[in-house]
């Protein structure tokens, strides 16, 4: 039973993207038919589109924060039934057999993960192709649960901006008490603000923008730091136990050494690409310091993830579009106007 699907596809690096029909692969016994009901735009979807990292093959259908309803399921699953709400989020696939696959920690798998889009399915080398589409084809153990009660809208970023700023939290157990700072107000960092805040943490925001204050309050921060004050900067010396960076381009690291903590850890999450300029090694060595990176989190954690959001009431703040008009949300995304993270409504796909 091949699918013949509709979604929107970029066919070069400066081409926009448009309506595309393609075929999905055939469903397996262990598969979940999702029809997709909302997909949350991620700024790695803009890159992947415009191979800003190379890679990129075409035609792309890009889209990893997936939430739909079950259409149907294989005859080896019994996690899900046909119209319960499910999720997919940057993974579809793993070699499931290495060290890091079985800690459940499949996006470090040593053979690489399949990604939801812009990849080779592991078993019939097919194209993977994401969820700016009518329907897609996974397997149940990389399907994740969507709560009863979690708005399904606003739970889309979970599955990258989400889960990505969740899983350093995790892993340096971050707790009541902790003191955790946030660099970037922006998809990932405002996820990291609400997400810190349930944890009972104390949490900074950290801005070159001056009048964010408001906004990053409501969002869960304690306060705010604007990182160009030196004065400012030097107030929070020494406090921080964890510092998640979510900026996306190159920048200096150096302002953040100094006010982590002993045994504190700068880590990021936001940015691909080389460290400029030189990092200074004598804050790290002189308090035992840490710079770290980390990348989404495997399907155990997300749907922790998606249980603990759904228990505190968590959900990205969005602003929802018709996927007509996903080119101006690209030319937006670039200049950072939206609070904080695009979703399209995919029932105006056939529109």
């Amino acid at each position: 039973m091949t699918l013949n699907v509709l979604g929107y596809a970029a066919h070069s690096p400066v081409d926009a993207l448009t309506p595309y029909r393609f075929m999905r692969r055939d469903p397996r016994p262990d598969d979940v038919v999702i029809e997709i009901l909302y997909c949350g735009i991620c700024h790695s979807d803009l890159h992947q589109v415009r191979n800003d990292w190379g890679g990129s093959v075409y035609p792309i259908v890009p889209g990893h924060e997936i939430i739909g309803r079950v259409a149907s399921v294989g005859p080896d699953v019994t996690r899900f039934k046909q119209g319960d709400h499910a999720g997919v989020g940057c993974m579809v696939d793993s070699c499931r057999h290495c060290p890091a696959c079985e800690k459940g920690l499949e996006q470090y798998c040593e053979e690489l993960p399949t990604f939801t889009y812009n990849g080779v399915d592991r078993h019939d080398r097919t194209p993977t192709f994401g969820g700016y589409s009518e329907k897609i084809v996974v397997s149940d153990k990389f399907v994740l649960k969507i709560p009863d009660g979690l708005d399904l809208k606003g739970a889309a970023p979970l599955l990258c901006a989400g889960i990505t700023t969740w899983s350093p939290l995790c892993h340096w157990k971050i707790g009541r008490g902790s003191k955790v700072g946030v660099i970037g107000l922006g998809g990932l960092g405002h996820m990291a603000l609400k997400l810190a805040k349930a944890m009972e943490a104390d949490v900074t925001l950290f801005t070159r923008s001056p009048g964010k204050e408001q906004d990053a309050r409501r969002l869960g921060a304690d306060r705010v730091v604007l990182s160009t004050d030196k004065a400012r900067m030097d107030a929070v010396k020494g406090r921080f136990d964890l510092i998640i960076d979510t900026v996306p381009y190159v920048h200096d690291l150096d302002p953040y050494m100094p006010p982590l903590a002993l045994d504190g850890t700068l880590v990021l999450v936001g940015f691909l690409g080389g460290i400029e300029p030189l990092l200074n090694t004598v804050p790290l060595i002189m308090a035992r310091k840490s710079v770290a990176g980390s990348v989404i989190g495997g399907i155990a954690e997300t749907q922790e993830m998606l249980d603990f959001c759904a228990g505190h009431g968590i959900t990205s703040d969005i602003e929802l579009i018709s996927i007509q008009d996903i080119n101006e949300a690209y030319e937006r995304l670039l200049k950072s106007d939206v609070k904080y993270r695009f979703v399209i409504d995919m029932m105006t796909l056939g529109e």
